[in-house]
């Protein structure tokens, strides 16, 4: 038997160090998926970290089309070695963990993602000098060398880090800004390129009222406050869950999930699920400023230390492109202690959730799911005695622009007639119900406890005040179709669908009628309610509804 051991032969290297090209892996790295808005709340992120009370943003457009974004706060600011430090790809850990910044990464690959050249000018306290770093990509391609620039602080820098800093602070700009805009302009630092850098604006303080509103909020006593402009304009922070109106589902108001890591050790996550109020419950402009309700926002809201990693979509446990769960968004809170536990991705803005905490949150936050389904249906059980809202059906023809509906120009309430002009010309005279003082709750569609004919529907003019009428319709309690089917019907959607359509027959008749033609509307409204009884005759009218 031979003991030999034969032994596999071996690549010879004269060095095992296998460094990484220079030029290629910078510009790579210029593609981790940030964009313009994830990149700056990286950089703000480290202005936060570094103690920072007030953050200024400004993106600027030269008058030749050359783009600027200049980050100043009020922070610690740092010395030679910090700087250095800090401008190194892949940093040395921080003191403290909890802390926003995470890799050591985030300064420098946000900012290449948007501009080819980046300086960080720093100080300490206003006894100190600035001093200036630079990463300028092309000067790295050129020579191939992981090789910063020492330049000079010019004049322009040190009145802009006075301006944004203060005395002491920290100042990031960027420059060469090659991907600030997704397109180049014709005319460079003209006005459509002027309009393209205001919308950036305008949308990255929209993205940081969201992603920061835990530290914008002065309220919000678990996180210190923090100021953050852009171009002078405040941010103001804008909390997704709208607590004004909003109601927490879970039955203890949040859910304490623990969770342990591999190293045995367990720490708590925060679940609360918020259901917002519906659309036809808030005006349009508590829904544009406040709650926002869209596909795209329902869902999920995961927060690291209190900032916004995550936003919309159900990470995988259910759908997100069905409006009828866009009242539901869930709020997740952890600690840095669980990074590792959900994988925490180097911009910080996704997690990946572990199988067995999937099954859990979707045992948990089920029944929200649901009650979100069944509050966004406005489903109800609707009773003949208990009466029916058209509130939402009144709301929709308030809103809704452009209908074709008549304003009278003179009105007698005590002989019925009104002076409309319509299709068939000016100055039309027409009889037809006439109300003033009206609530707003029946003031287009208004269900009455009969109506001379008999019919189902008749068109009138209705008026909060006294001026200004225009068509309504009267709904008839005592016709078999409005108490057969209008009152078993369980879907809000439903009724505002009867409601719609019948005063859009009314709007029609009012829009296209005179004397003559009165009596044809008349008739139709007489035909077809005649018919509907005929139908509805064999149905019986239930007692009650569960």
């Amino acid at each position: 038997m031979n003991d030999s051991v034969t032994t596999m032969p071996r690549i010879q290297h004269r060095d095992m160090v296998n460094e990484p090209d220079p030029s290629r892996l910078i510009h790579g790295l210029r593609d981790t998926g940030y964009d313009l808005y994830t990149a700056a709340a990286d950089i703000i992120d480290n202005s936060i970290a570094a103690g920072a009370t007030n953050i200024n943003i400004n993106i600027d457009l030269t008058r030749d089309g050359r783009k600027f974004v200049y980050f100043g706060d009020d922070g610690h600011g740092m010395d030679a070695d910090g700087l250095h430090n800090a401008m190194r790809y892949g940093a040395k850990i921080r003191e403290d963990l909890a802390s926003l910044g995470k890799f050591g990464l985030g300064l420098k690959t946000a900012s290449s993602s948007v501009c080819l050249k980046y300086a960080l000018i720093s100080r300490t306290d206003v006894s100190s000098p600035l001093l200036k770093l630079t990463w300028d990509l092309e000067h790295v391609e050129n020579v191939n060398v992981w090789e910063m620039l020492d330049e000079p602080v010019s004049e322009d820098e040190q009145e802009i880090f006075e301006e944004l800093c203060g005395d002491s602070g920290t100042l990031v700009v960027w420059s060469k800004c090659d991907r600030l805009l997704s397109k180049a302009y014709e005319e460079p630092g003209g006005t459509k390129e002027q309009n393209a850098v205001r919308t950036r604006r305008a949308k990255l303080i929209e993205h940081c009222a969201l992603i920061f509103h835990k530290y914008l909020n002065q309220e919000e006593k678990e996180h210190r406050t923090v100021n953050i402009t852009v171009n002078g304009v405040k941010v103001e922070h804008w909390n997704p869950f709208y607590p004004e109106k909003s109601e927490q589902v879970l039955p203890d108001k949040l859910t304490v999930l623990p969770i342990q890591r591999e190293d045995g050790s367990v720490h708590n996550a925060i679940v609360k699920a918020w259901i917002l109020p519906h659309a036809k419950d808030m005006t349009k402009e508590e829904n544009r400023k406040h709650a926002k309700i869209s596909n795209r926002g329902q869902g999920f809201y995961i927060h690291r230390e209190g900032r916004v990693i995550h936003y919309g979509g159900y990470l995988g446990l259910w759908r997100s492109d069905d409006p009828h769960w866009s009242l539901l968004r869930v709020e997740f809170d952890f600690g840095h202690q669980l990074d590792d536990a959900f994988r925490v991705d180097v911009k910080k803005s996704r997690i990946l959730l572990d199988p067995a905490l999937e099954e859990a949150l979707i045992e948990l936050l089920g029944p929200a799911h649901k009650e979100a389904d069944r509050r966004y249906r406005r489903k109800q059980a609707v009773t003949v005695t208990s009466g029916i809202s058209h509130g939402d059906s009144n709301k929709t023809i308030s809103e809704t622009k452009n209908t074709l509906k008549v304003t009278a120009e003179s009105v007698d309430e005590d002989s019925g007639t009104a002076v409309v002009s319509n299709n068939k010309g000016r100055g039309i005279k027409i009889l037809t119900p006439i109300e003033s003082n009206v609530s707003p709750d029946s003031l287009f569609v208004s269900p009455v406890d009969g109506i001379p004919s008999g019919a189902l529907w008749e068109p009138c003019l209705t008026s909060e005040k006294d001026t200004n009428h225009s068509t309504g319709v009267h709904l008839n309690k005592q016709h078999d179709f409005y108490a057969k089917v209008y009152s078993q019907t369980k879907s809000g959607v439903s009724i505002e669908g009867l409601d719609l359509l019948l005063w859009a027959l009314a709007a029609a008749e009012h829009k296209n009628t005179d004397q003559e033609l009165s009596i044809m509307w008349e008739d139709i409204r007489d035909e077809v309610s005649s018919n509907l009884k005929k139908l509805l005759r064999a149905i019986e009218i239930p007692t009650s509804q569960s």
